[in-house]
């Protein structure tokens, strides 16, 4: 049963493809890998959608809902099998490959980021960091060395980088993007303040946290405001 079900998923790769899903899908795909590898690490064999949906604060129907956008999975009355569930979802998001990437702006953000071990965990390795700024140029991130942004298209070629990570101040972060775009980087994480834009089939995501500190301070307020008119 486990051993059809798996063909059928994968023979449905082709036509996911086209398929637009929407994106908070594929975050919740993301939680529930996480889940499932902790799972293994604990020699949990088999696991249903509510035992998902608990860990990941959502309902067992939207478990099952974000998983049937890509095939049929586990066994009525069963349930899923962790480790077969736990493969599909890592290749879904692409988990199962090695995802090599650069990193513009050696600041506080960037060396942070850098540094963080999470990226190599989930298969994304900084293969190079780059500056403009001469000072920290020639510092080392573990085993990768601040580099000069003239050896930029170098490395992502030699590489073959995919994904670029901007942390560069908001003035320089149109042109920094439009440079990985132009050397064949093909997904950008902006840390910048700045909203890049870049052409149609660039994948860009923004990530201001400013922005969800206000979103925060907003549900905040509206909590407060509401608790205010009900006399609480």
């Amino acid at each position: 049963m486990q051993r059809r079900t798996s063909k059928r998923v994968w023979e449905t790769r082709y036509v996911v493809k086209k398929m637009r899903i929407p994106e908070a899908t594929v975050m919740r795909l993301a939680v529930y890998s996480r889940l499932l590898e902790n799972l293994q690490k604990r020699d949990i064999v088999t696991t249903s959608s509510g035992d998902i949906a608990e860990g990941a604060g959502v309902s067992p129907a939207q478990v099952r809902k974000d998983l049937a956008y890509f095939g049929e999975f586990g066994t009525r009355g069963v349930g899923y099998n962790v480790e077969e569930l736990c493969g599909h979802v890592r290749r879904i998001l692409g988990l199962n490959q090695k995802w090599p990437s650069v990193l513009v702006g050696a600041g506080k953000l960037g060396s942070a980021l850098a540094l963080y071990e999470g990226f190599n965990i989930r298969g994304f390795h900084i293969v190079g960091v780059f500056d403009v700024d001469p000072n920290p140029i020639g510092n080392r991130f573990g085993s990768i060395k601040v580099l000069p942004m003239e050896h930029l298209e170098r490395v992502i070629k030699k590489e073959n980088v995919r994904i670029g990570i901007i942390t560069v101040p908001a003035v320089a972060a149109q042109e920094v993007g439009e440079r990985l775009v132009k050397a064949g980087v093909k997904a950008i994480l902006n840390f910048s303040p700045h909203v890049i834009n870049l052409p149609a089939d660039i994948i860009v995501r923004n990530v201001d946290f400013s922005l969800h500190l206000e979103v925060l301070a907003f549900n905040l307020t509206f909590e407060l405001t509401e608790c205010e008119d009900v006399g609480v």
